[in-house]
């Protein structure tokens, strides 16, 4: 066995390299990149809604019902308990914000391109369109039943041809 801190220096810094690059690889996937970056604009949307809520728009309401007193500071006596009920609906709201970026700007686009452009239902075999009018007929048909005109039948291909 070399004991040789060089010797032993070189191996460290072999394996160490051929964990650095797995762990590379696992970064640079596409799902792992994504799901972090998703992660970041979340988090940053978090604290701007929050924010927003906080520091606008419940002063606001506030504001139109009276009270001098900051939302979060609210509170409501139960006997001798207080209920801290203004962060809480800070909090609520913020959430209801949040669900509702996400729902309107994510969710809802993402449906319509996915049921427009990847789940179109896949035209019957069975059915051609007329020349004459356009309407779906049977493949075999001699004549359009909806315009009555003739038409040459597709012949299906067999194995022997």
């Amino acid at each position: 066995m070399n004991l040789n801190p060089l010797h032993l220096g070189r191996k460290v810094a072999k394996r160490g390299g051929r964990v650095a690059q797995g762990f590379a690889q696992f970064l640079l996937r596409g799902r792992t990149a994504d799901l972090a970056v998703g992660v970041v604009i979340g988090a940053a949307i978090g604290g701007l809604v929050n924010s927003f809520v906080a520091d606008v728009l419940t002063p606001v309401i506030g504001t139109i019902f009276g009270s001098s007193t900051p939302f979060k500071d609210r509170l409501l006596y139960l006997g001798k308990e207080q209920l801290q009920y203004g962060d809480f609906l800070n909090n609520f709201v913020s959430f209801l914000l949040i669900c509702g970026v996400v729902y309107f700007a994510i969710i809802v686009p993402m449906n319509k391109a996915t049921t427009s452009a990847f789940f179109k239902e896949p035209p019957d075999p069975a059915l051609r369109k007329c020349p004459e009018c356009q309407s779906d007929i049977p493949k075999t048909a001699k004549r359009c039943m909806y315009c009555a005109q003739p038409v040459d039948p597709e012949e299906r291909l067999t194995l022997a041809e």
